[in-house]
């Protein structure tokens, strides 16, 4: 039942899907797919299920292909063993009665030889992500984190084939029972490595002017309206300040609200915004969101550190439609019912975040009857 009284539990209709409250829960990488195969599994279903009461989840990032991969034990949703743990996942949550996007992942340079059978990554420019470390895992299967390795830039053909790579993922998604899907344009990875000005140094057709870096953006944003069959079952996460993974622009706010305006004109369902959040991070300021807010008619969904009264009052500004709860999700599956009764929250425990059992993924309490 939604609460009219609460900003943060109003229903909202994000096209045909109904979500009973405001609150998201977003992409967040934990490294626990089965090996071999990097294929989804009955206590990740478990993971997801236990959350179902957010208005919206988000997968982790699953990737779209092999030369995707950039991280030791993420899913894919690139074989038909995949596409079928995804299944029993989306099941377990729509059964809790909870609707889930797949994010759809392409690492680019953010890899590593060892993780790709000796390949190359590749990216929209043979430019090394100096300083940046990926996840990876020994012969011996112990995990650790090493320099991604220099990526050779993209062909033309490879990058239309890439397009085709991206559709396909989306129909898989919805074979598999998602409710849509969300492309994973930020922080850093493949498609932000062609908006991006220090990422993307080409002459052709795919860098150089404004226009021509958020080619693959906009190719890439309208395939997914076709492997989906619905424009309102396509979201994209774009990061405009984060400078995350060695990824910057010259001018992120013209490059960012070009960017909004390209989908707009594609007509996605959302748009949503990951904010720089670390210590002394750039300030993304009101008067951006507010640009960002004139260009783009959907949904905007943003995430960063958010408490529940930063929320609401995003939610009361006009500028957020959804706000996104990252880490207060991995260890409290019940975090709709705590910032409805103002409960505490359970810490999460660093070192369970990536890889290992059950022990910090699905572990974590939920309110005990009387508390919620």
């Amino acid at each position: 039942m939604s609460d009219t009284t609460d900003s943060l539990f109003q229903p909202y209709a994000l096209g045909s899907l109904e979500l009973p409250n405001r609150i998201v829960m977003p992409p967040m990488t934990r490294s626990r797919a089965s090996q071999p195969g990097d294929i989804p599994n009955a206590l990740m279903a478990e993971y997801y299920a236990q959350r179902a009461s957010a208005g919206l989840i988000i997968s982790e990032g699953t990737w779209i292909s092999p030369l995707g991969k950039g991280y030791a034990w993420t899913p894919g949703i690139h074989t038909p063993a995949q596409v079928a743990g995804w299944r029993k996942i989306t099941k377990a949550v729509h059964d809790a009665g909870g609707r889930i996007f797949a994010q759809l992942w392409h690492v680019g340079r953010l890899s590593h030889t060892s993780l790709l059978d000796g390949q190359a990554p590749v990216s929209s420019s043979a430019m090394q992500a100096e300083g940046v470390n990926v996840f990876v895992a020994e012969k011996d299967g112990t995990p650790g984190f090493v320099q991604a390795s220099k990526p050779r830039a993209l062909k033309i053909e490879e990058i239309h084939a890439l397009v085709d790579e991206y559709r396909q993922a989306a129909r898989s998604a919805m074979a598999a029972g998602f409710d849509g899907v969300e492309l994973h344009a930020a922080n850093g990875y493949l498609v932000n490595q062609f908006i991006d000005s220090n990422a993307n140094d080409r002459t052709d057709a795919y860098g150089g002017s404004l226009e021509n870096r958020l080619r693959f953006l906009g190719e890439v944003a309208q395939a997914l309206v076709e492997g989906t069959g619905d424009k309102s079952r396509v979201g994209i996460r774009l990061a405009p300040l984060t400078t995350l993974n060695g990824c910057a622009d010259a001018d992120p706010e013209t490059t960012y609200t070009a960017a909004a305006a390209l989908l707009a004109s594609i007509g996605v369902a959302y748009i949503h915004i990951a904010e720089a959040d670390w210590e002394d991070a750039p300030h993304m300021s009101l008067e951006f969101k507010q640009r960002l807010r004139s260009v783009f008619p959907g949904t905007l969904i943003y995430a960063g550190r958010y408490t529940a009264e930063r929320a609401r009052t995003a939610l009361k500004e006009g500028w957020a439609d959804l706000v996104a709860f990252g880490r207060p999700f991995v260890a409290n599956p019940d975090l709709p019912a705590r910032l409805r009764n103002g409960a505490p929250l359970n810490p999460h425990d660093r070192n369970t975040l990536f890889g290992g059992d059950a022990k910090g993924f699905t572990d974590y309490p939920a309110l005990t009857a009387d508390a919620a």
